[in-house]
């Protein structure tokens, strides 16, 4: 079956550890955000949503946000399921499910999103990816779980959700490890080592 699918990435965060919006660090000749959405544009999303909430003015003077839905996320302090509980009352209601993404985890890949997405329509609740040393984003969520969605609180929410059983796991393989997120200055220094090598 084809699904109905929208794209969610969260880029609310303050950046507490990190002490500048690191949405806005520099990577790949734009900024991190700039390489996670332009990523996304290129999946099969019938509907992309971004969350800002973090130095939104400057994410929305220095990003390229075409082509996304731009969610507030007024309370994104109370961690991400603030956000996502943000996001939900815009995606579009024909929407057969959600994909989480991360604002900070620019070298996801269009591989990952498509084997998620695909796993989803056919039926599942929930889907997450299983990489070689770990489980990680993009995350799938069916409608049947956006009441669930909407009542999370806190930043590991998802996870706990996720870890409940509450609906079904599927994790689809993906080959690789953990695509990189920026919480520190050592991860940046790590992403961008990566991909200069």
């Amino acid at each position: 079956m084809d699904a109905t699918v929208a794209g969610l990435v969260l880029a609310a965060g303050s950046s507490r550890r990190l002490g500048q919006p690191k949405q806005l660090l520099p990577y790949r000749g734009a900024t991190l955000l700039d390489a996670t959405l332009t990523m996304v544009k290129r999946a099969p999303f019938a509907q992309r949503l971004v969350t800002i909430g973090g130095a939104a003015e400057e994410v929305r003077s220095q990003v390229d946000l075409d082509g996304f839905d731009v969610v507030d996320s007024l309370h994104h302090t109370d961690g991400c399921s603030s956000s996502i509980v943000s996001a939900l009352s815009t995606v579009m209601p024909e929407a057969d499910g959600l994909v989480l993404l991360l604002g900070d985890q620019p070298e996801v890949s269009l591989d990952a999103i498509d084997a998620v997405v695909a796993a989803g329509a056919q039926g599942r609740d929930i889907v997450v990816c299983r990489y070689e040393d770990g489980i990680g984003h993009p995350f799938w969520f069916s409608r049947a779980t956006f009441a669930d969605l909407a009542a999370l609180h806190g930043d590991k929410a998802v996870w706990k959700l996720i870890e409940s059983r509450r609906f079904a796991v599927h994790e689809e393989n993906i080959a690789g490890p953990v695509p990189l997120d920026v919480d520190t200055w050592d991860d940046y220094e790590r992403l961008v080592a990566a991909v200069a090598d």
